[in-house]
Order: C-alpha cells, then structure tokens, then sequence
C-alpha cells in the first residue's frame, strides 16, 4: 500500500485517491459540527463543536445521502491505510 495521491479540488470537497479507493473529502470546522457522530476509524463519538472530515465515495451518484457518508476524525482519516481491519 503506497501513500494517498496528491489531493484535488472538487467544488466544495477535495478528491482523494488512496489504495482504499477514491474518495471526496470535505473538512468540517468545529462552528458547523452542529451533532455527534461516530468516527468509523476509532469507534469513538465525535462531539459536537469538534472539527473534522466527512467523506463519501466518489463514484457516488451527485447528492449522494447521509448512508454513504462518514465523519472522521482528522487524525483517524489521515491514518486508514495504517490501521489493522477488524
């Protein structure tokens, strides 16, 4: 598994590529996290007022629902491709 390719502007998200896949990626500040969400990365909640990612496929289809995406914590985002499955 190498490194996530350089990202790439895409309207109000950012494309990303990785060995996971493609992704859109958008960057939530602390002002906007308006409820808690569950970090897929870690399991832990996201409180609310807490900066972070949200990202969905990117082949999704366009205004793709809440189903496909998740909010990550930066951290947890930035360190997928290094973490064990399960």
């Amino acid at each position: 598994m190498g490194a996530p390719e350089p990202t790439r502007p895409v309207g109000w998200a950012t494309g990303e590529s990785a060995p996971d896949g493609d992704w859109l990626v958008r960057a939530v500040p602390g002002a906007a996290a308006l409820k808690p969400y569950r970090c897929p990365g870690c399991d832990q909640l996201i409180p609310p007022g807490t900066a972070h990612v949200v990202a969905w496929p990117a082949d999704a289809p366009p205004g793709v629902g809440p189903s496909e995406r998740r909010h990550w914590h930066r951290s947890c985002w930035r360190s997928r491709a290094h973490r064990r499955p399960g």
